[in-house]
């Protein structure tokens, strides 16, 4: 019986290629999209000519550890969110890859969304928050948004919208200021680690919160102000990490006024910073659960074990 299914995403600055099957994790190749210095970001034209010369190499190295005759189906992004009209090119290239994959092996080609595999992947060792809905907070450079999902059948969830950034996103603005702070891109790892270096942590860049709405284009005003008055950068950089945790909290914070209190899930690459989470830990009073750090960036695996629950796992 075929027991495993083939996961390809190509977002915006990751190629990747996993499989999922019933032991879990079966394969996990990622290939970033190579940013230069100073840079801070690529073109859409150049992330499908980046994808489509770094795919091959990872569906070669998925099949010496997966074979092909155990594959059972092979799921995709295809789009960034679960909405007809979502859509960026980049996702074209791993789309098309998947399509061609699925018509050799003769299964089935399941088509789902980027963000529904990132909550998918933060599920991983979560899965008991499945039972009833919960909240969604999906950080990235391309999402800051707060989601009640629900788990209504194997392998697809029912996502709300309830609340976002009206500008800038999370990761947009820890990959500004990084860059502004001499970090590569994208700049998280870097830039997190400069915040620890951090001897005073009294910076409190305000947080701009209305509802279930946040704005993060002044926070990267006040960081620029902070640094041409003489802040020390680990400083700025912790102040950014602050801002961040004080703003989620207080979304949070209104969603359960307005909808009620549930557990809540972080997930996206920006989830990741252990950082963040010591902070919203520390700030935020709701049961927060957070996916594996390397099952919070952007990664195939999340749409694999969807691929999976919905097609194996029955």
């Amino acid at each position: 019986m075929k027991g495993a299914v083939l996961g390809v995403d190509t977002s915006c600055y990751t190629t990747s290629v996993a499989c999922f099957g019933r032991s879990g994790v079966l394969y996990d190749g990622r290939t970033l999209l190579p940013v230069h210095k100073g840079d801070r970001g690529l073109r859409q034209s150049e992330g499908v000519f980046l994808h489509t010369r770094q795919l091959p190499p990872l569906v070669e190295a998925a099949f010496s550890a997966v074979s092909p005759e155990d594959i059972a189906a092979v799921a995709c992004s295809r789009s960034p969110v679960a909405r007809e009209d979502s859509y960026m090119p980049v996702f074209l290239t791993g789309m098309g890859v998947a399509r061609a994959l699925a018509a050799s092996l003769r299964v089935p080609l399941l088509p789902l969304d980027h963000q529904s595999g990132h909550i998918r992947a933060a599920l991983i060792g979560n899965e008991a928050l499945m039972a009833k809905p919960f909240y969604a907070v999906h950080l990235s450079g391309g999402t800051t948004d707060l989601l009640a999902v629900e788990a209504r059948e194997p392998g697809a969830f029912s996502i709300e919208p309830l609340g976002c950034s009206e500008d800038l996103h999370a990761g947009q603005l820890v990959d500004r200021v990084g860059v502004l702070l001499g970090c590569g891109f994208p700049a998280g790892k870097e830039m997190e680690a400069l915040a620890r270096q951090a001897t005073n942590r009294d910076m409190r860049i305000p947080a701009s919160v209305r509802e279930l709405t946040c704005s993060l284009s002044g926070a990267e005003t006040a960081a620029q102000r902070a640094l041409h008055q003489g802040a020390e950068p680990s400083e700025v950089a912790f102040g950014i990490y602050d801002l961040l945790a004080r703003t989620l909290t207080k979304l949070l914070t209104n969603a359960v006024r307005q909808r009620g209190e549930r557990l809540v899930l972080l997930c996206g690459g920006v989830a990741s910073s252990q950082l963040l989470r010591e902070l919203l830990r520390e700030r935020c009073e709701l049961p927060l659960f957070f996916g594996e750090s390397r099952f919070s960036s952007d990664n195939a695996v999340g749409v694999a074990a969807l691929g999976y629950d919905r097609e194996v796992a029955l």
